[in-house]
């Protein structure tokens, strides 16, 4: 009698305190536990009277135990509600920009071309970005993915992995683009690409049509300068520079029509020609129009007087290790050659001497005197 009172008298308590079973307490105060390996399922309340038909004898778990139980089965419902509580507080604090744990989402293709992202893009990034690029018809897109693709080309790995990724024609083929933003923008990233002397076996094949775009396209534009800079990089060795000796004319008038920016890149193309032997005959034997000579005046901007100094330099360095100088060549009037060795250049040579850059004093007294 005094047990039941007891289990009666804790299944109270329970229930003032605010809590719910999660299964009914037996008419001797114990919990009724649930099936062996079943959930906790939703009981019906225990009969107010016993049913009917012979009782069967049942020995009561004592009432401090069954408060146990039920206590423990409450503390864990607590426990996991506070985690519950816990995870919704960081989840609202992550979307309102409040302090919490920040995980970096996977970002698609188009995200790469965001100015923002400052990060090298790893061999997965680069190649999602390169179909993005193949498959996208939307100008704002492409001029965004093909920056991207050359900044990063600005890396010596990743030049690598966009070769092998099969990365240069997708980026060639945005050369012939009719919108000039494009073109440029392909033309930049194939300049930083071609630092690489694998990938100019690839980009060789764009160079005809770069050239056509450099001499035919308007005089001092962003497409001119960006061609000009990727035909200098591939002139770095002897490999291509036969393919120029058609345009070396061509050259010439956009260095002398060009502004003191083009000039500099139009030089620093002929000085890498005028270093090899083998392209010695094709540059002096060039029609260059006489307003050449201008570029030996005092006046001359600095950058531009060394550049071309140097280049009158090096021709006379090849001629020498070819044995020319003492053979008279046979070359047109109106070439190069009749120029650089005719009397008009010889006098601006020996003004040369008394330039107040020291630089460029050095660099005269090394050509030969007149």
């Amino acid at each position: 009698m005094c047990r039941g009172r007891r289990g009666r008298f804790d299944s109270l308590r329970f229930r003032e305190a605010g809590l719910r079973l999660p299964f009914p307490l037996s008419s001797g105060g114990a919990a009724a536990a649930p099936a062996a390996g079943g959930p906790l399922a939703p009981q019906a309340p225990a009969p107010t009277s016993p049913a009917p038909g012979p009782a069967r004898r049942r020995t009561p778990r004592g009432g401090m135990g069954g408060a146990r139980d039920a206590g423990w089965v409450a503390a864990g419902l607590l426990l996991g509600a506070g985690a519950c509580y816990c995870l919704y507080r960081l989840t609202r604090a992550q979307r309102r920009g409040g302090p919490g744990l920040r995980l970096r989402p996977s970002r698609s293709a188009e995200d790469l071309t965001n100015g923002s992202y400052d990060d090298v893009l790893n061999a997965e990034q680069l190649q999602k970005l390169l179909y993005l690029l193949e498959l996208t018809e939307d100008t704002s897109i492409i001029e965004r993915a093909l920056v991207t693709l050359g900044n990063n080309a600005a890396f010596s790995t990743n030049q690598v992995i966009i070769r092998e990724l099969g990365g240069i024609p997708i980026v060639g083929s945005k050369i012939k683009d009719p919108n000039f933003s494009i073109k440029e923008k392909a033309l930049n990233a194939l300049s930083n690409l071609s630092v690489n002397v694998e990938n100019q076996i690839k980009i060789k094949v764009y160079v005809s049509q770069v050239c056509e775009d450099v001499f035919s396209g308007p005089l001092n534009s962003p497409v001119q300068l960006a061609g000009l800079r990727l035909l200098t990089n591939m002139t770095v060795t002897n490999d291509h520079q036969h393919m120029f000796t058609s345009h070396i004319t061509d050259l010439f008038q956009v260095l002398l029509s060009g502004n003191g920016t083009t000039k500099v890149q139009v030089l620093k193309l002929l000085l890498n020609l005028s270093e090899n032997p083998a392209m010695t005959e094709g540059l002096l034997g060039a029609q260059v129009d006489s307003s050449f000579l201008s570029l030996y005046d005092g006046h001359v901007a600095k950058e531009i007087l060394l550049r071309a100094l140097t280049l009158f330099q090096n021709i006379n360095n090849c001629l020498k290790k070819e044995g020319h100088l003492t053979i008279q060549p046979t070359f047109t009037q109106g070439s190069l050659f009749s120029l650089l060795y005719g009397e008009e250049c010889a006098q601006k040579m020996r003004a040369l001497v008394n330039h107040p850059d020291a630089d460029v004093k050095e660099k005269v007294t090394i050509i030969p005197k007149f």
